[in-house]
């Protein structure tokens, strides 16, 4: 069956995201010597927490790493009318990761898994190299 993400609603993108950024992140980490939870655990919100989503999207955007149709799928996600609200982060925090995150499950329903690879790495060094920050 073939999905059309234009039909699907952010939310629906940004929850598929979160499970293809995520095995990234948990590689990177391993692979970096962290091996118990929860330092992992520590170390990843680094990289996954609204915050360093947020900052991340917006690094994006200010670069242009993204294409043009990334930044209509971004801004899809967030946008979308969420029933959940932010644990650790204001609203606006909380949708602008949303977006970064449809962005990656676009790239999923689309089979862009270079694409995937090429932005989940563009995220981990600007993390590593101190270009963003997970605290606001």
């Amino acid at each position: 069956m073939q999905v059309d993400y234009q039909q699907l609603n952010g939310i629906a993108l940004a929850y598929l995201g979160d499970a293809v950024y995520e095995p990234f992140i948990r590689q990177h980490l391993i692979e970096s010597g962290y091996t118990k939870a929860t330092k992992l655990h520590h170390h990843a919100t680094h990289y996954v927490s609204a915050k360093a989503q947020a900052a991340l999207i917006e690094r994006m955007q200010a670069e242009e790493v993204l294409t043009p149709t990334e930044v209509d799928v971004f801004k899809r996600g967030r946008n979308a009318k969420s029933h959940t609200s932010a644990k650790h982060t204001d609203v606006l925090t909380y949708r602008i990761s949303t977006g970064f995150e449809a962005v990656f499950g676009y790239l999923q329903l689309t089979q862009q898994t270079d694409r995937i690879a090429e932005l989940a790495q563009w995220c981990i060094k600007q993390v590593d190299e101190g270009r963003v920050s997970s605290v606001k």
